[in-house]
């Protein structure tokens, strides 16, 4: 007599349930995302293509638009987070430096183009709370980079989101009470 399990023992085991919301590597389901979501995931790709590829946006712009699902985003954010980060690299780059704790080249192209989404949204993406700005990046991070990578964002964005938000963020502050 074997120590394994029967098969009909394991036919009798009700199936796994699936989380709510993920995928079951963890990643958020696409029916559950909003079309802002995909408007940040799709602007991710493209800036990765600018940063590792050296695309420019005009060959990015259209490659994109024609991938599977593009149609569920919303083009007018796309647009705004592709263009913007491209045209004003320098000066995301320029804010996110002074938090880093190792050279920009040394920073992953997914947690580069997150932290510039991030950055991007924070300044003129007024519309979007700072929190939601903060937890999509996080969550894009999460998706598309390397392990930690998304721990890295969320410090580097909420060091951030005081000086580019700092009225929000100082309500948020008054609004939680303090620990003991």
């Amino acid at each position: 007599m074997s120590d394994t399990p029967s098969s009909s023992a394991a036919a009798k085991r009700p199936p796994r349930q699936s989380r709510t919301g993920l995928t079951a590597t963890g990643a958020r389901k696409a029916a559950g995302k909003s079309n802002r979501t995909r408007a940040r995931e799709f602007a991710l790709q493209g800036l990765y293509q600018s940063l590792v590829g050296r695309n420019t946006v005009e060959e990015i712009d259209p490659f994109t638009r024609d991938l599977a699902g593009f149609s569920k985003a919303d083009a007018a954010h796309f647009d705004a987070l592709l263009h913007g980060c491209v045209e004003q690299a320098d000066q995301l780059d320029a804010l996110i430096v002074p938090l880093l704790d190792r050279p920009l080249a040394e920073i992953s192209p997914v947690e580069r183009a997150v932290l510039w989404i991030g950055v991007y949204e924070f300044q003129h993406c007024l519309d979007v709370p700072w929190r939601v700005v903060l937890n999509e990046c996080v969550e894009l991070a999460k998706e598309f980079g390397g392990t930690d990578g998304h721990k890295y964002v969320n410090g580097v964005l909420n060091g951030l989101a005081p000086s580019l938000r700092t009225l929000e963020v100082e309500a948020d502050k008054a609004k939680t009470p303090r620990k003991a």
